[in-house]
C-alpha cells in the first residue's frame, strides 16, 4: 500500500518524518475510509504533541532541555584520577521510527583528568537525551560525546540496555529481548585494563 500521508515534526532541532501507511485491510473497506482513518490518527497525534499537559510534552521532547547547560553549572576542579561510575540510571524514551516506548538502564563511567561533574548531573544528562524521539545507538553516543567534550576526562564509557516496545508488542514480538549499546572513548577504548574495570563495575 502506498503511504497515505506524512507529517513532519521537529524534536530537539532535528526533523522527524512520520509516515502513516499499511493499515490492515478490512473486508469491504473503501479507500476513502482508510484515508479518513489516517487523517484521524494523525490529527490525534498532532493534538497530543500540541495541547496535552507538560508530561506528554516532556516525554516526546517537545520541551527542549539543553544538556550542556545542565553540566556547566556543576563542574569542579578536583585532583582525582580513578574511575567514576554511575550505574543503573533508569530512563524512558520514545522510538522515533514507531512512536513506541523504549525503556531501560544506562551505565556511565569516566576517568577524570582535570575536573569532575556533580553526581546528579549524569542521570540528568541521560534523561535530557532520552526524553525525545530517539534511536538508542545515537543516544548512547550523544551521552559519551557530551561528557567527553565538557569534562575533558582521560576517557568515557557508556553502556545502555533497553527494551523496545516496537519489538516486544509488534513485528517480531520478542517480549524478553533487550538491546545493548556501548560507546567507549579515550582510555576506555585504548586500554583493555580500563575497559575491563568498567565492564566489571557495571555487572549485575
Amino acid at each position: 500500500m502506498e503511504p497515505i500521508t506524512t507529517i513532519e515534526m521537529h524534536t530537539a532541532g532535528e526533523p522527524v518524518r512520520i509516515v502513516t501507511a499499511g493499515y490492515p485491510p478490512v473486508p469491504g473497506e473503501t479507500i476513502l475510509a482508510k484515508r479518513r482513518y489516517a487523517r484521524e490518527h494523525l490529527d490525534h497525534l498532532r493534538r497530543l504533541l500540541m495541547f496535552e499537559p507538560r508530561g506528554h510534552f516532556d516525554m516526546y521532547g517537545v520541551i527542549p532541555v539543553d544538556p550542556v547547560a545542565l553540566l556547566n553549572n556543576a563542574l569542579f576542579d578536583v585532583e582525582y584520577d580513578e574511575m567514576v561510575v554511575v550505574t543503573d540510571i533508569d530512563f524512558y524514551s520514545m522510538c522515533e521510527h514507531h512512536l513506541l516506548p523504549i525503556f531501560g538502564r544506562a551505565h556511565v563511567g569516566y576517568v577524570p583528568a582535570k575536573r569532575v561533574v556533580g553526581l546528579s548531573k549524569i542521570p540528568r544528562v541521560v534523561d535530557a537525551f532520552a526524553r525525545r524521539l530517539q534511536v538508542q545507538e545515537r543516544m548512547t553516543r550523544q551521552i559519551a560525546d557530551l561528557l567527553d567534550e565538557l569534562i575533558e576526562p582521560q576517557g568515557v564509557g557508556v553502556v545502555v540496555e533497553a527494551t523496545h516496545m516496537c519489538v516486544a508488542m509488534r513485528g517480531a514480538k520478542k517480549h524478553h529481548s533487550q538491546m545493548r549499546t556501548t560507546a567507549l572513548l579515550g582510555s576506555f577504548e585504548a586500554s583493555e585494563k580500563t575497559r575491563n574495570e568498567f565492564f566489571e563495575a557495571i555487572k549485575d
